[in-house]
Protein backbone atom coordinates (compact mmCIF):
# COMPACT_ATOMS: atom_id res chain seq x y z
CA UNK A 1 0.00 0.00 0.00
CA UNK A 2 1.20 3.63 -1.24
CA UNK A 3 1.92 6.34 1.44
CA UNK A 4 0.15 9.46 0.85
CA UNK A 5 2.59 11.84 0.87
CA UNK A 6 1.32 15.25 1.41
CA UNK A 7 2.14 17.27 -0.89
CA UNK A 8 3.07 21.19 1.31
CA UNK A 9 4.00 23.33 -1.86
CA UNK A 10 0.37 22.50 -3.60
CA UNK A 11 -1.49 24.55 -0.36
CA UNK A 12 -1.97 28.11 -1.10
CA UNK A 13 -1.20 30.46 1.87
CA UNK A 14 -3.91 31.73 4.17
CA UNK A 15 -5.00 35.22 2.89
CA UNK A 16 -3.71 37.16 5.82
CA UNK A 17 -0.42 35.48 5.15
CA UNK A 18 -0.24 36.57 1.62
CA UNK A 19 -0.92 40.15 2.24
CA UNK A 20 1.45 40.13 5.09
CA UNK A 21 4.26 39.06 2.45
CA UNK A 22 2.82 41.56 -0.02
CA UNK A 23 3.10 44.48 2.68
CA UNK A 24 6.68 43.33 3.25
CA UNK A 25 7.76 43.33 0.08
CA UNK A 26 6.71 46.74 -0.74
CA UNK A 27 8.18 48.06 2.43
CA UNK A 28 11.06 46.88 1.79
CA UNK A 29 10.84 48.07 -2.04
CA UNK A 30 9.68 51.51 -0.32
CA UNK A 31 12.60 51.40 1.47
CA UNK A 32 15.12 50.36 -1.58
CA UNK A 33 13.54 53.36 -3.80
CA UNK A 34 14.59 56.20 -0.55
CA UNK A 35 17.59 55.04 -0.61
CA UNK A 36 18.05 55.29 -4.27
CA UNK A 37 16.52 58.69 -3.77
CA UNK A 38 18.55 60.19 -1.13
CA UNK A 39 21.64 58.95 -3.04
CA UNK A 40 20.89 60.68 -6.25
CA UNK A 41 19.06 63.64 -5.64
CA UNK A 42 21.50 64.42 -2.15
CA UNK A 43 18.91 64.64 0.27
CA UNK A 44 19.31 63.70 3.82
CA UNK A 45 15.75 63.67 5.34
CA UNK A 46 14.86 60.94 5.41
CA UNK A 47 10.94 61.95 5.49
CA UNK A 48 11.30 63.50 2.27
CA UNK A 49 12.61 60.62 0.69
CA UNK A 50 9.85 58.05 2.25
CA UNK A 51 7.04 60.49 0.49
CA UNK A 52 8.95 61.12 -2.76
CA UNK A 53 9.74 56.89 -2.48
CA UNK A 54 5.78 56.54 -1.58
CA UNK A 55 4.48 58.69 -4.24
CA UNK A 56 6.73 56.99 -7.29
CA UNK A 57 5.59 53.87 -6.28
CA UNK A 58 1.78 54.67 -5.37
CA UNK A 59 1.57 53.70 -1.74
CA UNK A 60 -0.97 55.25 -0.15
CA UNK A 61 -0.88 52.76 3.17
CA UNK A 62 1.13 54.52 5.84
CA UNK A 63 1.19 51.30 7.63
CA UNK A 64 3.84 49.48 4.91
CA UNK A 65 6.54 52.79 5.18
CA UNK A 66 9.44 51.79 6.04
CA UNK A 67 10.99 52.87 9.42
CA UNK A 68 14.03 55.15 9.04
CA UNK A 69 16.97 52.66 10.24
CA UNK A 70 15.86 49.92 7.52
CA UNK A 71 15.96 53.29 4.82
CA UNK A 72 19.44 53.76 6.53
CA UNK A 73 20.50 49.83 5.55
CA UNK A 74 19.06 49.90 2.27
CA UNK A 75 21.22 53.50 1.58
CA UNK A 76 23.88 51.66 2.78
CA UNK A 77 23.38 48.35 1.05
CA UNK A 78 22.85 50.72 -1.97
CA UNK A 79 26.36 52.43 -1.84
CA UNK A 80 28.17 49.00 -1.48
CA UNK A 81 26.25 47.73 -4.66
CA UNK A 82 26.45 50.61 -6.76
CA UNK A 83 28.33 53.20 -6.04
CA UNK A 84 31.32 51.35 -3.65
CA UNK A 85 34.63 52.81 -4.96
CA UNK A 86 32.95 56.74 -5.90
CA UNK A 87 31.44 56.61 -2.51
CA UNK A 88 34.33 56.06 -0.27
CA UNK A 89 36.28 58.61 -2.01
CA UNK A 90 33.30 61.16 -2.13
CA UNK A 91 33.03 60.36 2.16
CA UNK A 92 36.82 61.32 2.16
CA UNK A 93 36.52 63.99 0.69
CA UNK A 94 33.78 65.16 2.61
CA UNK A 95 35.06 63.77 6.17
CA UNK A 96 38.50 65.77 5.30
CA UNK A 97 35.74 68.83 4.48
CA UNK A 98 34.40 68.22 8.13
CA UNK A 99 38.20 68.05 9.86
CA UNK A 100 38.84 71.29 8.09
CA UNK A 101 35.84 72.73 9.45
CA UNK A 102 36.04 71.67 13.13
CA UNK A 103 39.76 72.87 13.02
CA UNK A 104 38.68 76.21 11.91
CA UNK A 105 36.28 76.39 14.89
CA UNK A 106 38.23 74.06 17.42
CA UNK A 107 38.16 76.92 20.22
CA UNK A 108 33.95 75.72 20.65
CA UNK A 109 34.51 71.59 21.11
CA UNK A 110 33.10 70.75 17.48
CA UNK A 111 31.74 67.02 16.46
CA UNK A 112 31.18 65.48 13.50
CA UNK A 113 27.33 64.63 13.22
CA UNK A 114 24.87 62.95 10.74
CA UNK A 115 25.35 61.20 7.57
CA UNK A 116 29.16 62.23 7.29
CA UNK A 117 29.66 60.67 10.25
CA UNK A 118 27.67 57.63 9.96
CA UNK A 119 28.92 56.62 6.00
CA UNK A 120 25.50 57.69 4.39
CA UNK A 121 26.26 60.58 3.21
CA UNK A 122 26.50 61.38 -0.62
CA UNK A 123 28.30 63.95 -3.18
CA UNK A 124 25.42 66.56 -2.51
CA UNK A 125 25.25 65.96 1.25
CA UNK A 126 25.82 69.02 3.84
CA UNK A 127 28.27 68.69 6.85
CA UNK A 128 27.07 68.52 10.27
CA UNK A 129 28.40 69.98 13.16
CA UNK A 130 27.21 70.22 16.99
CA UNK A 131 29.57 73.41 18.51
CA UNK A 132 29.43 74.69 22.20
CA UNK A 133 29.69 78.27 23.11
CA UNK A 134 28.10 80.92 25.13
CA UNK A 135 25.68 81.79 22.40
CA UNK A 136 25.78 81.95 18.83
CA UNK A 137 27.67 85.56 19.19
CA UNK A 138 30.51 84.19 19.78
CA UNK A 139 30.62 81.84 16.67
CA UNK A 140 30.02 84.67 14.51
CA UNK A 141 32.77 86.56 15.56
CA UNK A 142 35.34 84.15 14.96
CA UNK A 143 34.07 83.69 11.29
CA UNK A 144 33.82 87.70 11.22
CA UNK A 145 37.70 87.66 12.46
CA UNK A 146 38.83 84.95 9.79
CA UNK A 147 36.31 86.18 6.78
CA UNK A 148 33.86 83.57 6.14
CA UNK A 149 31.08 84.47 4.93
CA UNK A 150 28.01 82.74 7.00
CA UNK A 151 24.30 83.31 7.52
CA UNK A 152 22.37 82.44 10.26
CA UNK A 153 18.99 79.78 10.72
CA UNK A 154 17.32 77.65 13.39
CA UNK A 155 17.04 74.09 13.87
CA UNK A 156 14.72 72.28 16.20
CA UNK A 157 15.96 69.09 18.19
CA UNK A 158 14.03 66.35 19.99
CA UNK A 159 15.49 64.93 23.35
CA UNK A 160 12.26 63.51 24.49
CA UNK A 161 8.83 62.58 22.94
CA UNK A 162 7.94 65.85 24.58
CA UNK A 163 10.81 68.02 24.80
CA UNK A 164 12.30 69.82 21.51
CA UNK A 165 14.57 72.63 22.07
CA UNK A 166 15.26 75.08 19.07
CA UNK A 167 19.09 75.91 18.72
CA UNK A 168 20.75 78.65 16.39
CA UNK A 169 22.52 77.44 12.89
CA UNK A 170 25.17 78.89 11.65
CA UNK A 171 26.03 77.91 7.74
CA UNK A 172 29.15 78.68 6.06
CA UNK A 173 31.03 76.82 3.08
CA UNK A 174 34.51 74.75 4.10
CA UNK A 175 35.89 74.82 0.62
CA UNK A 176 33.29 74.20 -2.09
CA UNK A 177 31.32 72.00 0.82
CA UNK A 178 28.27 73.40 2.81
CA UNK A 179 28.65 73.38 6.76
CA UNK A 180 25.57 73.12 9.25
CA UNK A 181 26.78 74.10 12.87
CA UNK A 182 23.90 74.15 15.67
CA UNK A 183 25.45 75.72 18.38
CA UNK A 184 24.97 74.42 21.93
CA UNK A 185 25.34 75.72 25.51
CA UNK A 186 28.77 74.86 26.96
CA UNK A 187 26.69 72.00 29.04
CA UNK A 188 25.18 70.31 26.12
CA UNK A 189 27.78 68.77 25.21
CA UNK A 190 26.90 66.55 28.20
CA UNK A 191 23.69 64.91 26.23
CA UNK A 192 23.28 64.62 23.00
CA UNK A 193 19.80 65.29 20.97
CA UNK A 194 18.14 62.09 19.64
CA UNK A 195 19.17 60.59 15.91
CA UNK A 196 16.53 61.53 13.65
CA UNK A 197 16.84 57.94 12.14
CA UNK A 198 16.64 55.52 15.31
CA UNK A 199 15.84 58.17 18.12
CA UNK A 200 18.85 57.12 19.77
CA UNK A 201 21.35 59.55 21.52
CA UNK A 202 23.06 61.53 18.23
CA UNK A 203 26.32 59.81 17.90
CA UNK A 204 29.37 62.82 18.17
CA UNK A 205 33.00 62.65 16.80
CA UNK A 206 36.10 65.08 17.92
CA UNK A 207 38.48 66.05 15.67
CA UNK A 208 40.61 63.10 16.95
CA UNK A 209 38.02 60.46 15.65
CA UNK A 210 37.33 62.04 12.51
CA UNK A 211 41.18 62.10 11.84
CA UNK A 212 41.20 58.28 12.74
CA UNK A 213 38.39 57.29 10.56
CA UNK A 214 40.08 59.26 7.30
CA UNK A 215 43.30 57.37 8.28
CA UNK A 216 41.51 54.03 7.99
CA UNK A 217 39.65 54.69 4.80
CA UNK A 218 43.14 54.92 3.65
Amino acid sequence: MKSKRKNHYSEPLPAGRRIHTRAGQLRATLAQEAARIMSEQGIDDYGVAKRKAAERLGATDASVLPRNTEIEAALAAHHRLFRATTHALILKRLRCSALEAMRLLKNFEPRLVGPVLSGTASAHSEIDLHLFADGAEPVLMHLLDLGVPYHMAERRLRYEPNRQITYPVVRFSAGDQGVDAVVFPVDGIRQSPASPVDGRPMRRASAGEVEALIAASE
